[in-house]
């Protein structure tokens, strides 16, 4: 049986897929209990993978075999209800069952004529988040990775604008004698938009940077003052305190001196969209682009990044891709590939669409602000256990502050990671370490808020205990 004819049988057999369906299920039903990081043997016998490159076809079902043995146990348990060591969101079963179903797809969706399904259901979900967001109607979406790509993409169509504003045609010139493009952003950016001013040639040394306030705000009264040649970058979710920037005022600032003003949000942006938290994000969509993740708050799977941006023509042109076996397939259905860096991606818009389409704003309100609900209870659990809160507890991140020794802090964190029952991780806050939490899992009861915050207890009081012997 030559190698087409083996992988045909295996199609037609099913019986791959019935044995992967299976160690799904079991993983599922263990995701609960398990350990939320995996144990020093399970990472210890991920050694099973180590082997040169096989001479020789392998067998389907061992290699399921492997998977499962080995590679279910050395996984994060994030689709449980105690993982909080960063904002990795869980996933809801009815995105989980259309990733299962558009995997068998296989869909490439640069262009319309390669997933007509795609380009359609990426239409939909782009009206829907303008809808939901209340976003200008000039609005367009690119479906991307993650957010550091959205920002990416935000930049450079804020960085093409800005430079055609000024009669320089980037794509053609470049930056070699371009005029200056200044950069304004709090001292609390975080490191993806620094990540993307670096590899748009703006650099890092360039960034006029802004003071915040002690719940990581961009302080308005510190902006410098702004022209057209300004890129403003704010804030929807600081990701240690999980606060909001003032986006009212200093849209209006910049939007009256042609200034492009782009909000990241990755996990924050979600607030919007939502009746009991959307103050949070007032005048928002007075922006000119947002990037968001969906497999963060949202809860579908990775990788789930939106870029949204009201300059349909910037974004577009500083996305460009040229080529004549692919102008000659654009048609007057949306082409994917137009929005974003990438041509081939995969069909990542569906499970969103499936997403909004079965939570609705209804559900999108009741998922977003449950996270905010469970940090709250968090936060009011460790504070009756004389644990110092270190943040206003305004969406769904806790600032934990176990000792005012770091070292002891260190300790208590690693002993809560090692318990097994809760994940956390560390930070740096007003230059201390603190533990930072992060609830982003629909799955997240009560009942793991008031457990993890036991393991809390008992990682402290161990520590403070061994270190008065």
């Amino acid at each position: 049986m030559n190698l087409r004819e083996k992988m045909h049988w295996e199609q037609q057999q099913k019986a791959l897929f019935e044995q992967a369906q299976g160690y799904a299920f079991d993983y599922a039903d263990d995701a609960l209990e398990r350990n939320v990081f995996p144990t020093d043997q399970a990472i210890s016998d991920l050694d099973a993978f180590v082997e040169d490159l096989p001479n020789e076809m392998g067998d389907a079902k061992t290699i399921l075999e492997q998977l499962h043995q080995y590679g279910s146990p050395a996984s994060v348990s994030q689709t449980g209800g105690r993982y909080f060591g960063f904002v990795n969101g869980g996933i809801l079963p009815v995105t989980l069952a259309t990733k299962w179903l558009t995997d068998f797809w296989d869909q490439n969706t640069a262009l319309q004529v390669m997933s007509p399904i795609t380009a359609k259901l990426e239409e939909i979900c782009e009206q829907w988040l303008k809808q939901l967001f209340d976003l200008p109607d000039s609005t367009v979406a690119g479906f991307v990775s993650g957010t550091s790509s959205a920002i990416f993409c935000g930049l450079a169509a804020a960085r093409y604008r800005i430079y055609k504003n000024h009669q320089w045609d980037f794509n053609q010139q470049g930056h070699n004698g371009a005029p200056p493009i200044r950069i304004i952003a709090s001292r609390h950016t975080h490191g993806a938009v620094v990540k993307a001013i670096a590899l748009l040639g703006f650099g890092i040394d360039n960034i006029e940077w802004v003071e915040a306030d002690d719940q990581g705000r961009i302080i308005p009264e510190n902006m410098p003052d702004l022209d057209s040649s300004c890129i403003v970058l704010l804030q929807a979710g600081n990701v240690n305190s999980g606060s909001f920037d003032p986006f009212d005022e200093i849209c209006d600032r910049a939007n009256a001196v042609d200034a492009w003003v782009h909000i990241d949000g990755a996990f924050g942006l979600w607030a919007g969209g939502t009746e009991r938290l959307k103050h949070l994000t007032q005048g928002m969509h007075k922006a000119h682009s947002w990037s968001v993740d969906g497999h963060k708050t949202l809860n579908t799977p990775y990788d789930s990044g939106i870029l949204l941006c009201c300059d349909k023509e910037a974004l577009v042109s500083a996305l460009q891709a040229t080529g004549a076996y692919l102008t000659s397939c654009y048609g007057e259905s949306r082409d994917g590939m137009l929005y974003t860096p990438e041509m081939s991606r995969r069909a990542r818009a569906i499970e969103l669409w499936a997403a909004l389409k079965y939570l609705g704003r209804s559900g999108v309100d009741e998922l977003v602000v449950g996270l905010h609900q469970r940090a709250v209870e968090f936060a009011d659990q460790l504070r009756d256990a004389n644990f110092d809160i270190l943040n206003d507890v305004v969406f769904n991140q806790v600032i934990v502050a176990p000792s005012s020794d770091d070292e002891v802090t260190q300790q208590i964190m690693e002993a809560i990671q090692q318990s097994g029952e809760c994940w956390v991780g560390g930070s740096l806050w007003n230059g201390k370490k603190v533990i930072r939490i992060s609830v982003c899992s629909w799955v997240t009861s009560p009942e793991d808020i008031s457990r993890s915050v036991q393991a809390f207890i008992k990682a402290r009081d161990s520590i403070i205990t061994a270190s008065e012997k």
